[in-house]
């Protein structure tokens, strides 16, 4: 590729506190709504018992060993790496007045280690957990309560990191709740639409709020959301599955127009009619909502197909998203479907909607990785999948795309959110660590560090033009 990337283009991997740190209940931490889904988080809520395993309860062990694994981070050329802070670490129960010291003083070495390295935070503040006690106590988001005990935790680590962190986001994937919502919203499942959209607002209203404390204490810091971009294709050009495509796209579009234009759409306001939800929404709501985001930030990792009468559309078969099957792509182990060209699409499509600059916070291919006699980890099928679609933010760029960075998903294996495996690897480097909990932790780099290392030298100028191309 002849295309070199911005200079200022920020490369680098993304990961979230409970799929990598472990120490579940170390130092003050309290129960996550993560730590009693122990077989992911699109499985069934499970009561934790004592003695009740849950792959995540170690992780990674990152916890204790985030300086081997910054240094190995710095080895590759990140200039950025996403990561979130576990709430329940600053706040276990989530009501309280006063914040865990000891949580907030382990993210302080976090962030004094990337600093080390000259490697930028992007840090999230709610990534698929929240304080367990709230989802229990408070009926989770269903709460408005939650608001105000967002905002707190949000002001206490604006203030105590601010000198440090200039690039934050709220809510991971925030529009996930409309597919696992006690994932998303520590709401339970199968509870009305009413609940749902609800427990949504208050986050919407919350998100808001963490926006303009951002704003107010840092003002030289940039704060993003961040959504889960797949977008529908129709299946057909019949008008029917276009239109189809179109509303089911504003499902979760829906999130970014709240965020990036302070209001609800009114094509919400249709739908909420037809589906027989009415908003508790305040004026003082509607005034915290106009604080909007300074950039979009979402994950991308597949599309899908929406007809209204081809009976026969198959179904993609992976747990956490089922969509459509598009015939002109292939899929990984797991089902999710591949699509590069998507990723283009989809950043041309959001900064048409927007005009503000995106980031692409997780994108990465979830495979079964094997151990050669050599000891060597050949993963020439990630470096195929990553190269096509980094090609294609190269392009998206030449569009005229305002693209921030790029930070692959799991730059190191860690626990798999839907499916709570460890055999579902995305990174650049393996981690000794089965499904049961067995290995020494170890770290190797594989084939696809090295690769990456090249492309994040070269500032994009060695990636390959696809085959198809």
């Amino acid at each position: 590729m002849s295309f070199r990337f911005p200079d200022e283009f920020l490369w680098g991997g993304a990961t979230a506190a409970n799929q990598i740190e472990g120490a579940h209940n170390a130092d003050g931490k309290g129960l996550s709504t993560s730590d009693v889904q122990p077989f992911g988080s699109f499985g069934e809520l499970k009561q934790r018992q004592a003695g009740d395993f849950n792959l995540k309860d170690t992780a990674i062990d990152f916890y204790h060993r985030y300086p081997d694994d910054i240094a190995l981070f710095a080895e590759l050329g990140f200039t950025c790496f996403r990561l979130s802070i576990a709430w329940s670490r600053i706040f276990p129960k989530g009501d309280e007045l006063v914040p865990n010291e000891l949580g907030l003083a382990y993210y302080d070495k976090i962030f004094d280690e990337l600093e080390k390295h000259g490697i930028v935070p992007l840090v999230t503040l709610s990534h698929y957990e929240m304080p367990l006690y709230l989802a229990q106590q408070y009926q989770g988001w269903k709460s408005r309560e939650l608001i105000g005990f967002f905002e707190r935790y949000a002001r206490v680590v604006f203030s105590r990191y601010g000198n440090r962190v200039k690039q934050w986001l709220t809510f991971n994937e925030i529009n996930i709740s409309l597919h696992e919502p006690f994932t998303g919203a520590g709401i339970p499942r199968g509870s009305d639409s009413q609940s749902l959209y609800q427990g949504m607002h208050h986050q919407l209203v919350a998100s808001a709020k963490a926006v303009k404390a951002c704003h107010e204490l840092i003002p030289d810091a940039k704060i993003g959301n961040m959504m889960l971009g797949a977008i529908q294709y129709p299946l057909t050009p019949d008008p029917d599955d276009v239109l189809a495509a179109l509303q089911e796209n504003r499902d979760w579009l829906f999130f970014g127009d709240v965020q990036c234009r302070g209001y609800y759409p009114s094509y919400m306001t249709r739908k909420f009619k037809e589906i027989g939800v009415s908003l508790d929404i305040s004026e003082a709501d509607k005034e915290a909502l106009k604080e909007t985001v300074d950039f979009i930030s979402f994950s991308y990792y597949m599309t899908g197909c929406i007809s209204v009468n081809n009976k026969s559309m198959q179904m993609t078969d992976e747990k956490m998203l089922a969509m459509g099957k598009n015939p002109y792509l292939e899929t990984t182990d797991w089902g999710w479907q591949i699509d590069p060209k998507g990723l283009r699409i989809v950043l041309n499509f959001l900064y048409d909607r927007y005009q503000k600059p995106l980031f692409i916070v997780e994108n990465g291919l979830g495979a079964v990785d094997q151990v050669n006699e050599q000891g060597e980890i050949e993963d020439d099928y990630r470096i195929a999948y990553l190269n096509d679609h980094l090609y294609q933010v190269g392009e998206a760029l030449q569009d005229g795309v305002e693209v921030m960075g790029y930070t692959s998903w799991g730059p190191i294996d860690l626990v798999s959110a839907s499916t709570a495996q460890m055999s579902k690897r995305y990174g650049f480097i393996y981690v000794d660590r089965d499904d049961n909990g067995q290995g020494s932790l170890a770290r190797k780099r594989k084939k696809s560090f090295y690769w990456y290392q090249s492309v994040i030298k070269s500032q994009g100028e060695n990636l390959r033009a696809p085959a198809e191309s």
